[in-house]
């Protein structure tokens, strides 16, 4: 028992000294852990110090600075990017201009057809100076009836005898050409009688671009073409790209598709209608956004041309590769026909496609019933429905237009917006 005893009472000894050993260590790093909390503490309080210190010696707080950090990278990413984008825009440039280069070596064979330049006014005679005052009518009403009812600028100046008539739409221009010929030897002009007229003349108009549309069709010897691809046809004779007639380049294209289709021993018939068909959608282009292969290529389809027809087209501008026969001869029948455009003609494509596009973004908003860009591009004139637009948001209106111009194109001077919110009353008395 004694032994037992000796031996309980030695290792109560150790376990003693473990316990006070144990405590020892605890109380070293429980004085550690607030030494480390004071120097954590201090450091904080530096920290802070130094901040203060860097917000008064700058102006700013640390909020700002990081904001403007943010955007001084920002700057210098848009500086690089826009680098990059205009070394590609002058390689692209370069490459088009080789391209164009080869295409005009290269064209052997000329179609020698009837070539009309394109042009932007048009002049009506008047038969005496009075009709001036009767066409511009009391307190402006009559002109102001005519513009609104064509989308054509009327321009009296002092030209003798004559009206100048100026819209970059060929087919609003000749319809306000025959409008105003028709007023003049009816000799009633008022607001009415403009309306009634306009309507009439646009009525025939239609007419007329369908009678265009199937003499194409029958000099060619297409056949069992949509009535709806017909009309758009002869919408092409008041079109025009980079100073060539639409309509008579697609008869040129489809002429000489015929021809090399038949030294290829290919399909004539279906060569000529590829080719007749490969610009329909420019007819609609102004009205549709996307290329206008696209747009041909949707139209062909929509009204039931075969696959063959539909990829020729989306292929003659190479928007998509091409992979046929077919679509190789529409191309390089394309390129032989096309215009060589010079440095005036180009200027005049590239200001009628900017007064296209006004109009475009004009019509892109809500509550607008039709817009017309006048006066060579510094004004456009906006109708909106007065029963979606009111008063009052007619100013917001015009405001959210011209920063979408502003943003959207580029042009010298400014442009003017003219927002017109018109309500009518209409009652019969019976």
């Amino acid at each position: 028992m004694s032994q037992k005893e000796t031996g309980i009472e030695k290792r109560t000894e150790v376990l003693d000294k473990k316990e006070e050993e144990i405590a020892k260590r605890e109380k070293e790093a429980s004085g550690r852990q607030s030494y480390f909390d004071n120097r954590v503490k201090e450091y904080e309080g530096l920290l802070r110090e130094a901040k203060d210190r860097l917000e008064k010696i700058s102006g700013m707080t640390a909020e700002e600075a990081k904001k403007k950090l943010i955007q001084t990278i920002e700057d210098e990413a848009k500086y690089e990017a826009l680098k990059v984008c205009k070394k590609i825009e002058e390689e692209a440039k370069e490459k088009a201009d080789r391209e164009a280069k080869k295409i005009i070596a290269l064209a052997i064979q000329r179609y020698a057809g009837d070539y009309v330049g394109e042009d932007t006014v048009s002049t009506v005679p008047l038969p005496n100076e009075e009709m001036k005052g009767r066409i511009i009518g009391r307190e402006g009403r009559n002109i102001r009836a005519l513009e609104a009812a064509t989308g054509v600028d009327i321009i009296i100046d002092d030209t003798p005898e004559a009206v100048i008539l100026s819209c970059f739409n060929p087919i609003r221009r000749e319809v306000a050409k025959i409008a105003i010929s028709r007023l003049i030897s009816d000799g009633r002009i008022h607001p009415a009688r403009i309306e009634e007229i306009v309507g009439k003349v646009a009525e025939e108009m239609e007419d007329r671009l369908k009678e265009a549309g199937e003499q194409a069709v029958f000099d060619l010897g297409v056949h069992n073409v949509h009535p709806e691809i017909v009309k758009l046809l002869g919408r092409l004779t008041f079109r025009s790209s980079y100073a060539q007639n639409v309509y008579q380049h697609s008869l040129e294209v489809a002429f000489i598709c015929g021809v090399i289709a038949s030294e290829l021993r290919a399909n004539v018939k279906e060569a000529k209608r590829a080719g007749l068909l490969h610009d329909i959608g420019k007819a609609v282009d102004h009205e549709i956004e996307g290329s206008h292969a696209f747009i041909g290529a949707d139209l062909a389809r929509k009204y039931g041309e075969n696959e063959a027809i539909i990829h020729s087209i989306l292929a003659h501008h190479e928007d998509v590769e091409p992979t046929s026969l077919l679509d190789v001869i529409v191309q390089a029948a394309d390129a032989l026909s096309g215009a060589r455009p010079g440095a005036r003609r180009e200027m005049l494509e590239t200001y009628i496609k900017r007064l296209d596009e006004l109009e475009r973004i004009a019509n892109s908003f809500p509550g607008i019933e039709k817009s017309y860009a006048i006066q060579a591009g510094r004004e456009i004139r906006i109708v909106v429905n007065s029963e979606k637009v009111n008063d009052d948001n007619i100013y917001l209106l015009s405001k959210d237009i011209a920063k979408k111009i502003e943003s959207d194109l580029s042009y010298p001077g400014q442009i003017k917006i003219v927002v017109i919110r018109e309500t009518r009353a209409i009652e019969y008395a019976k």
